[in-house]
């Protein structure tokens, strides 16, 4: 059996260079999370705001000495050339009250002012999109880019996901990282929890309390769903906005392209002849490598599982042809 064929990285040799657009909450935890995780070399942070961004890369400089050895700085979009992936964290935060899709006209024009400049500087790296409504901006990114879609990746329902593995491990008692279950489509208020996949020990749920002597109460999976769905409403009624969560899925996500990992991550890409469903970005198991999007998954859904992923595409696409995005 021949070895694979190794594809040549115009980058390979060079140092490992992220660039952070956007140094808000979201922006600058990653930032300091991926400064931790030793995983870059260099670390450009770009902001329209260019104080903050300078204040961020002098508070993230004086934590180098406890961590890897890494060059951090203020930059502008020309410093995105060579980067292995491009972190999109710009735009208005989602405020109390206020649904992610309600984010998008001012967020929409943010986007078509610096994702000509980041795809101009770098037209060879990874889009990974964080900023709300995140599946919207992940179509508009593709499409204003130029980019193959396969390099243009949002960070989608990895956040949605581990909320529903961690309320799931909760209610078993088991560790969350035991929990296989995905939440799919939008990352908002129309998201799908694919129940009829959710398994602990390759268990489906209900035949796992079976064999187990455990109740299993629909109900109350209802009620966990429902605490997935709207987190990030309750927490930021309390504390303004999240961000240590999303912050970390990022790195989840930025860690597998670099490591060229295959890890099967529920991000947001380019859906095409999926249960009748194309051209519309969302969540779905997606193979992540060192080229961005390697291959979607196909699930075995049941018929309402897919009637909401459906759904789901809908309320995204209605949006994309609001903002005169769709084909």
């Amino acid at each position: 059996m021949h070895a694979p064929i190794h594809e040549p990285d115009e980058n390979e040799g060079r140092p490992v260079r992220i660039a952070i657009v956007g140094t808000g909450a979201v922006g600058s935890t990653f930032a300091y999370a991926l400064l931790m995780s030793g995983l870059a070399s260099e670390i450009v942070l770009i902001d329209v705001n260019k104080s903050r961004a300078e204040g961020e890369a002098m508070d993230l400089n004086h934590t180098v000495p406890f961590t890897h050895p890494t060059r951090i700085w203020a930059g502008d979009y020309a410093d995105c050339a060579g980067a292995a992936v491009m972190v999109l964290a710009a735009g208005v935060p989602q405020k109390p009250g206020q649904t992610r899709l309600e984010c998008l006209q001012a967020n929409a024009r943010v986007w078509h002012e610096i994702v000509p400049l980041i795809a101009k500087n770098n037209p060879h790296g990874i889009l990974l999109v964080a900023t709300n409504p995140v599946d919207v901006l992940t179509y508009a990114a593709w499409k204003i880019s130029g980019l193959p879609a396969s390099r243009v990746v949002g960070s989608g329902t990895i956040l949605d996901t581990a909320r529903f593995r961690f309320l799931l491990s909760q209610h078993f008692g088991v560790d969350a990282r035991s929990v296989h279950a995905f939440i799919i489509g939008e990352h908002g208020d129309s998201e799908v929890p694919a129940w009829s996949l959710a398994n602990i020990a390759g268990m489906r749920l209900p035949e796992y309390c079976r064999v187990n002597g455990l109740p299993y109460d629909p109900q109350a999976m209802e009620r966990i769903f429902e605490s997935t769905r709207d987190a990030a409403y309750r927490i930021i009624e309390r504390k303004g906005a999240t961000y240590y969560a999303v912050a970390a899925g990022l790195l989840r996500i930025t860690q597998s392209i670099l490591r060229h990992q295959n890890t099967v991550l529920s991000v947001s890409s380019l859906i095409n002849d999926y249960y009748g469903i194309s051209e519309v970005c969302f969540s779905l198991p997606t193979v992540v490598d060192r080229g961005g999007i390697q291959r979607i998954l196909r699930l075995e859904l049941d018929d309402s599982e897919s009637a909401k992923l459906r759904h789901s595409a809908g309320v995204l696409r209605e949006t994309l042809h609001a903002l005169e995005l769709a084909r």
